[in-house]
């Protein structure tokens, strides 16, 4: 018997055999790394990524489909509007008004926003603020349905337009009507699910800040005669942003109002 050349097979084999004991404990390690990664907490996750956020709301968790129709707006509408010259378009959905006198608007002042609607828009008081844009002189408020705004909606929108010395000169109003509740409430995703589809889209980077989230109601398909409004999360990151989540399906709404799974 050779011994020198047996030796060498037994030196061979039991290095592969330390090898192969190498891989299945680097397996095993990788493993359990993987397992202590996947039972991290979104909001360790988030915190680990230097992501904040503003108090999440967590005292809704039931809410419903609300549907509804366009407005169409009558001469008698009309006549409840002063110190205007008003037309109605568009299939008598949309009502444009022109002021007689430029009127002072500082949308800066909440206050002085809700009387400026109160005052000179058909049923204002349905209206909150979404944006201004100083640049192209336009101001962009939706309509509101029990305190929740309808975001993106072209039937419940309301446009004015102000001067270089923010004075409302012209507005186009659209308006939904017949607003209701659907009689069943499903639960909705939570808004830390809300973020947490966000992130796991891209959306949130290292650092950003959530500076607002709240529920409201958008119009995944948005027909002239009817409209059923979903129940919605809009979330702002770094004060720029905005972000919607389907309440119901977790699935973030884009500007065109697809959702992406």
């Amino acid at each position: 018997m050779d011994w020198s050349k047996t030796k060498t097979i037994f030196i061979i084999v039991f290095l592969i055999l330390d090898c192969f004991l190498v891989y299945q404990f680097m397996e095993k390690r990788n493993s359990s790394q993987l397992d202590v990664i996947l039972e991290t907490t979104i909001e360790e996750q988030l915190k680990a990524n230097g992501i904040t956020y503003v108090e999440l709301p967590k005292e809704v968790t039931k809410a419903a489909y609300v549907s509804g129709k366009s407005r169409a707006f009558t001469a008698a509408d009309t006549k409840k509007l002063s110190a205007q010259k008003v037309k109605i378009e568009e299939g008598e959905t949309k009502l444009k008004g022109t002021f007689l006198h430029p009127i002072a608007l500082n949308v800066s002042d909440p206050y002085q926003l809700r009387e400026f609607l109160r005052r000179y828009i058909l049923d204002g008081e349905q209206y909150a603020l979404w944006s201004f844009d100083e640049g192209e002189g336009t101001v962009i408020c939706y309509q509101v349905y029990e305190g929740k705004m309808i975001y993106g909606n072209e039937n419940s929108k309301l446009i004015i337009h102000v001067n270089k010395q923010q004075k409302a000169v012209s507005y186009e109003q659209t308006m939904l009507d017949d607003l209701e509740k659907y009689e069943r409430k499903q639960d909705i995703v939570p808004a830390i699910k809300a973020l947490e589809t966000l992130y796991r889209k891209g959306y949130l980077q290292p650092g950003d800040r959530v500076t607002k989230v709240e529920l409201g109601y958008y119009g995944l398909v948005q027909f002239t005669a009817s409209q059923v409004l979903t129940p919605t999360w809009h979330i702002v990151v770094n004060r720029k942003e905005d972000y919607f989540v389907n309440a119901f399906e977790g699935q973030v709404i884009t500007d065109e109002g697809s959702v992406l799974e």
